[in-house]
């Protein structure tokens, strides 16, 4: 790696906020013998260019001697964070590739099928003479060439071990907060009968712990391996088929690894289960840390690495999870260059959203919404309702209250078409998303206000959580939840003119600032800091439809906007009576700021078991 060529690498014709430092930040760190480095950037500090540098500075051919390899991959969780960068003018030499589910066959008569059931992927010894010209293989030569590979995390953990994509110098991960999380969903083996085409032949029985589950993954494995024998016999198989293939060569190869995994007395990975419905119902085996896994799927496939969020809170917490030893990595903080009051937060706090409580508080939470709606009546805005229960009752209420013209909604099947409808049309509509709190760029009209309806702690359901909760791991928990807080906060302020207010409902997100204080960037302290109840006018359901008429439509159609003060502080006539009220201090907020003794005030009155006031089951 040659980091002193960051600059000439960097891909963007001038600097913007604080990228400059950063990047000789980051300069710094490589050239102390660091293979790691974390970049903490906050959203809208350019972290697709400042990845673009980093990897342009992997060895190339020319610098290389016999044996050492070179090159670099870009690679991030998010499939809309690719199609960024795939359709960013500035990263043009980042080749993309994707899987082939993403890509049709060009054979004739096969154009509607994806290559991953087409006609080489389902008859034996099958030779295609247009593979040359095939847009999955052809994408991934190029990509498997190119100085800078850019892909998926999942097709990337997908490849370990391809001779295609084998080692090379440098590695960029983007959005990195989650890797091991996802590297926990992707190691998961999850049994039920979408998964396991064998279903009905070898159905489970009651597993009652992990012995009963590898009991059960020896017999699912024998079973699948016979099938399999079956299925390769024939010289040609139909899409269905191809498809079965696929899912019990997966099927085997999780099974063995879970099984091996578990028998190895020196396997650092910890194995729970979850059967919840007992006997022939679905089993999801899971890994609780799986170090071993990152390290062939990640940490073998490259010599050097950065990692960059805006999120990785805690350094030496964030390494012990993804199996990485804190004296090899270092942290390069990027400060947020955007002003602190184009970006307010508001508490409208009504109660709990517990599960036991939640059915108290929501009919005030919707009361409140349409209270911000009257406040913003000319601009969109967007609610994490953060499941589907709380986004279907609130949606009820608002019908009743006669709003329901301005608002759209999705289910889980119809999100993205739903997502850029609202996106797409000029009405000062209202969306009541679920789980959209990363990677959703809002910037200027597209979003306004938002509002936060519950606090996204983990769900305690979870296998996973509750065992990280029986060994107290309380400063994960929390740290999670901030986390997704931060990351939503950053959906409507992309840039450092533009300007979004955030209006907060839950009660237990004032608790959850101050518990996870010490894991906050020093700028999202800030926000926090500043935070206010803004003077929203009284309810008045008519006013929140004002703009519109009146029209009457369908639950899935929403207006809304807000008399939008153009000035940049974002919030409205909310905003514009509240930004009195915002005394700005610093510290840990307990000195000279009113708003820190009414958060003390409304936590938990339990101190026994800091469970008794997050706890939830949804």
């Amino acid at each position: 790696m040659q980091p002193g060529r960051i600059f000439d690498e960097f891909p963007a014709p001038s600097y913007r906020g604080a990228q400059e430092q950063a990047l000789a930040d980051i300069r710094d760190a490589f050239e102390a013998d660091n293979d790691v480095v974390l970049v903490r950037a906050p959203t809208g500090s350019g972290k697709s260019l400042l990845a673009r540098a980093i990897a342009g500075c992997a060895r190339t051919a020319g610098e290389s001697e016999a044996g050492e390899v070179i090159d670099a991959y870009y690679t991030t969780p998010q499939v809309s964070q690719l199609d960024d960068v795939a359709g960013d003018d500035l990263l043009t030499d980042l080749k993309v590739i994707r899987g082939k589910n993403n890509y049709d066959c060009i054979l004739p008569g096969e154009t509607d099928t994806p290559v991953d059931q087409a006609p080489c992927a389902r008859e034996r010894m099958f030779d295609c003479q247009v593979q040359h010209r095939c847009p999955y293989f052809s994408d991934r030569a190029i990509a498997a060439n190119n100085r800078i590979a850019a892909m998926t995390l999942a097709y990337f953990m997908q490849t370990a071990g391809s001779d295609v994509f084998g080692q090379r110098d440098v590695l960029v991960i983007d959005e990195a907060h989650g890797l091991g999380n996802w590297a926990e969903m992707y190691a998961t083996i999850d049994l039920g009968p979408d998964s396991v085409p064998i279903w009905d032949a070898c159905e489970p029985p009651d597993v009652d712990g992990l012995d009963d589950a590898v009991s059960y993954a020896d017999t699912l494995h024998t079973m699948a391996g016979r099938r399999l024998t079956e299925v390769r016999q024939q010289a040609e198989l139909d899409p269905e088929e191809a498809a079965e293939r696929d899912k019990l060569v997966q099927l085997q190869s999780d099974l063995s690894w879970f099984s091996e995994d578990y028998r190895d007395p020196e396997s650092a990975t910890t194995w729970v289960v979850d059967q919840p419905d007992g006997e022939g119902s679905r089993v999801t085996i899971k890994p609780m840390a799986p170090e071993k896994y990152l390290k062939h799927t990640v940490w073998d496939r490259a010599q050097n690495f950065a990692l960059l969020s805006a999120t990785i809170l805690n350094k030496d917490a964030f390494c012990a999870n993804v199996g990485l030893a804190p004296d090899r990595v270092e942290l390069v903080e990027v400060p947020h260059t955007f002003p602190v009051e184009n970006r307010p937060l508001y508490d409208v706090t009504q109660g709990k959203m517990t599960y036991e409580a939640r059915d108290e508080t929501i009919p005030r939470v919707a009361e409140t919404l349409v209270r911000i709606m009257q406040a913003h009546p000319d601009e969109k805005g967007i609610v994490h309702c953060h499941s589907y229960a709380i986004q279907d009752q609130l949606q009820a209420h608002l019908r009743e209250f006669g709003v329901d013209s301005r608002v759209r909604s999705h289910d889980s099947a119809d999100r993205d078409a739903q997502l850029s409808t609202w996106k797409r049309v000029d009405d000062p509509d209202v969306f009541l998303s679920v789980k959209m709190e990363e990677a959703l760029d809002l910037e200027g009209d597209l979003c306004r206000w938002q509002l936060l309806c519950k606090a996204p702690y983990p769900n305690t359901r979870d296998s996973r959580v509750a065992a990280r909760l029986e060994d107290d791991q309380w400063g994960w928990y929390y740290r999670t939840a901030l986390r997704t807080v931060i990351q939503a906060c950053g959906r409507p302020v992309r840039a450092p003119d533009d300007y979004g207010a955030t209006y907060l409902a839950d009660s237990s997100l004032l608790d959850l600032f101050e518990r996870a204080r010490v894991d906050m960037p020093g700028w999202f302290a800030e926000q926090v800091d500043r935070m206010s109840e803004p003077d929203l006018p009284a309810f008045d359901a008519g006013a929140a439809t004002a703009s519109s008429g009146g029209a009457t439509g369908g639950s899935s159609r929403s207006r809304s906007s807000s008399s939008g003060s153009s000035s940049g502080s974002g919030s409205g006539s909310a905003g514009a009576s509240a930004s009195g009220s915002q005394s700005g201090s610093g510290g840990d907020g307990d000195g000279g700021n009113s708003r820190s003794g009414r958060r003390r005030s409304r936590r938990s009155k339990s101190k026994s078991n800091p469970i008794a006031d997050v706890w939830d089951t949804e």
